[in-house]
């Protein structure tokens, strides 16, 4: 029988350490984590705004300590702000962050789909679920959403060779499988969601912030340190 924590979902572990594990690399990026997830949810809100999509009911699919829900909420405009992880630790340092905001947290477990949410949100989930298990979790996504609701994929890009290192030795990536882009785009494929975008951001470590406003114009080129698969759900 294995030790009772060996039975516990991966981030249980970590999720109070999540910060500190991340700053090495947030060194070598040369921002924030804020900085990274206030700049993926200002790229997807204007992606949004080009369909005239304002999502009302959204959720935060693997939203581990919980550092993009109250964005949601301020960024996106969101009145129900649903937080989704198999992590009870990391829902519960989450509940901290989120403070007085009324956010729902749940397991995949607790939580049943009503086909009502108009966005998912989803950043550096997928490469830390077993390959084998990845299209379960796409169909629970799809049947989270109403018709015509959005899927907003984000995930690591492993053409990017700081990303990839970084990847390789970090500890919080120790089970990771990576997802390059046509990857993630099969495999959202594999409900019916019609791809509308794809897109790669952060191309330049902070050190070179001055080179920032170039990105939107790189947003094709597969060297971005992370990517965006936008889909709609038909």
């Amino acid at each position: 029988m294995k030790p009772a924590d060996e039975n516990k979902p991966e981030f249980d572990k970590s999720a109070r350490d999540y910060e500190a594990l991340f700053q090495p690399w947030l060194k070598v990026a040369g921002a924030s984590r804020e900085y990274f997830a206030r700049s993926r949810l200002n790229w997807l809100s204007y992606r949004l705004g080009e369909q005239k999509i304002a999502p009302r009911r959204v959720m935060d699919f693997g939203c581990g300590t919980g550092m993009s829900l109250s964005l949601l909420a301020d960024i996106l405009d969101a009145e129900q702000v649903i937080g989704l992880d198999t992590s009870e630790e990391s829902l519960a340092v989450a509940r901290e962050s989120v403070g007085s905001r009324p956010v729902e947290l749940a397991t995949p477990t607790k939580y049943v789909p009503q086909q009502d949410l108009d966005l998912v949100f989803c950043n550096g989930v997928f490469h830390h679920i077993p390959v084998a298990e990845r299209p379960a979790a796409v169909n629970y996504v799809y049947r989270c959403l109403r018709p015509d609701g959005m899927f907003a994929l984000w995930e690591n890009n492993p053409w990017n060779p700081i990303h990839a290192l970084a990847m390789k030795y970090s500890e919080i990536d120790e089970n990771a499988v990576p997802l390059p882009l046509p990857e993630s785009q099969r495999l959202v494929g594999s409900e019916p969601f019609r791809v509308i975008q794809t897109d790669y951001l952060f191309f330049f470590p902070g050190y070179f912030s001055w080179l920032y406003p170039l990105e939107k114009w790189l947003i094709k080129v597969p060297l971005g340190a992370q990517y965006q698969v936008l889909a709609r759900k038909e």
